[in-house]
């Protein structure tokens, strides 16, 4: 442990308060075939997200919802920012978060693994409601901007849409895995 000066710990953090500590630690080195090793039956999959604070939200939800896994798929934000640590509450070091740069390989291999790929789309064939979440499953959850790629959507097992009765076109990403990790929680507690 080191004492250091107060300019010292504001140049040495990301935030404009820090909170008064600093550490430096190595990084976990889990790969996606790792945490497939281990058998997963309940896994988020965020494809191509840019933002930190959603990413970090995801991982509190995913924990909060007893995920074994979230992958970060495709050009996503590194789990390890400050913003998306921070926004994570601690729970990126709950749960293995693996970064695999490439989507379309990530999904690939998650449905080889024998999980069902749930893909969340504003058209997807079948309701949240009625999705059968009994079979291993991992979901995948596309940026607010554009979605899912396409290429990534034909690789899932089905699509599935959140109904809403409001007006709003849309939900945040954060908001909508939220929503589908927590329907998956409630369905493997009712077993």
């Amino acid at each position: 442990m080191h004492l250091v000066t107060e300019k010292a710990a504001k140049v040495l953090s990301d935030t404009v308060t820090p909170v008064g500590l600093v550490a430096v630690c190595a990084m976990p080195d889990t790969r996606l075939d790792d945490v497939l090793a281990t058998g997963p039956t309940f896994v988020a999959m965020p494809v191509e997200i840019s933002e930190p604070g959603n990413a970090g939200t995801l991982i509190r939800v995913a924990d909060a919802m007893g995920a074994d896994a979230v992958v970060l798929a495709g050009d996503s934000v590194d789990p390890y920012n400050g913003k998306c640590l921070r926004a994570s509450a601690g729970s990126i070091f709950s749960l293995p978060v693996v970064t695999h740069g490439d989507a379309v390989d990530a999904v690939r291999q998650v449905r080889d693994a024998g999980l069902q790929v749930l893909a969340t789309v504003l058209d997807g064939r079948v309701s949240l409601d009625d999705v059968d979440l009994s079979p291993p499953a991992a979901w995948l959850f596309g940026p607010e901007a554009h979605g899912l790629a396409p290429e990534v959507v034909t690789l899932a097992t089905s699509t599935v849409r959140i109904p809403m009765s409001g007006s709003a076109e849309s939900l945040n990403v954060a908001a909508a895995a939220a929503i589908c990790l927590y329907q998956t929680a409630r369905a493997r507690r009712s077993r």
